[in-house]
């Protein structure tokens, strides 16, 4: 009777199995051995890569000419692997891609890598076919397709961490206002044409164009007008996410650009009556940090009809 039972056999070659590869692959591997690519041009004046013998389309032997391509190449079309096998070149996804090189007519595949990403990632936006990339070269070469590594993306985005510190001199009516808020004051000055009381003073009146000299003290209670929920942190919040909003002090004519605080961000709204919550009287300077925020006060909120053209 026949066996069913199934018999798998395997021809190794445990030295290895050694062929010629003739001068045009040759040649082709000795470059990539130095880190360099290169591809043969056919009679017709293409360039192939990887170097063929024979011109594919037309069969006609290459012409022997050999032409230094890329390095940097630009991906033709690609096949993302969600959960690469124990055979493949990376243990994390990745993708197949045919890479052609600049000055080739033709693509070679080769593995690209993206970065790390979960087992089972679908492929990033970034994952294109005219992409750009790169190969990445061994730091020991033998002469093999796997002399690269495999092919990056070409740089196209940095993140470049900076910091610009200046220092701002105030005229005549910054450096009255900031002599107030050292003293705990908030002045503010009265433009003689349309009476508004403008704070923080600026030395004349932005509607009016004319000069301001009348000063005014304010008291440090006033209404939200408009505000803004921000979840880039600033040193000078106390949280994220914080809320910088535009307060109407009592009896100003403008609003005052500052943060706000003590209360939950989802609960701040116009209308809303606030209090200016001072630094401690040591730590005071000529600088509105005197002032770390304004904060919500035991009052009905104000009406929008009364607040709706400070907005």
């Amino acid at each position: 009777m026949p066996s069913e039972t199934t018999v798998n056999h395997v021809v190794e070659f445990p030295g290895g199995y050694t062929r010629s590869v003739g001068p045009v692959i040759g040649r082709f591997l000795s470059e990539l051995r130095d880190g360099r690519l290169v591809g043969v041009r056919t009679a017709a004046g293409r360039v192939l890569v990887p170097p063929a013998e024979y011109d594919p389309e037309t069969g006609e032997d290459v012409t022997g000419e050999f032409v230094e391509v890329g390095p940097a190449g630009t991906v033709t079309t690609w096949s993302w692997v969600p959960n690469p096998a124990a055979e493949h070149p990376f243990d994390r996804p990745f993708a197949w891609a045919l890479i052609r090189p600049d000055g080739a007519d033709t693509a070679l595949l080769h593995a690209l890598d993206l970065g790390v990403f979960e087992a089972g990632a679908k492929p990033p936006k970034v994952l294109k076919t005219g992409m750009r990339v790169r190969p990445k070269y061994r730091a020991e070469r033998t002469g093999t397709i796997g002399d690269i590594e495999c092919f990056l993306p070409e740089v196209t985005m940095i993140n470049s961490p900076g910091s610009l510190g200046y220092r701002l001199k105030g005229g005549r009516a910054l450096d009255r206002f900031l002599e107030g808020i050292a003293e705990g004051r908030i002045i503010g000055q009265r433009c003689p044409v349309c009476e508004k009381v403008i704070v923080p003073m600026k030395g004349f009146c932005t509607r009016d164009g004319v000069p301001t000299t009348e000063e005014v003290e304010l008291p440090d209670t006033g209404t939200v007008t408009t505000f803004a929920v921000n979840n880039i942190p600033d040193p000078r919040a106390p949280e994220v996410p914080f809320v910088s909003g535009y307060v109407l002090l009592d009896g100003a004519g403008l609003t005052m650009l500052t943060l706000i605080a003590g209360v939950p961000a989802d609960q701040v709204r116009m209308g809303m009556r606030v209090k200016a919550a001072w630094r401690p009287r040591e730590e005071w300077d000529r600088s509105m940090a005197n002032i770390r925020w304004f904060e919500p006060i035991d009052e009905p909120d104000v009406p929008f009809e009364e607040i709706k053209d400070f907005m």
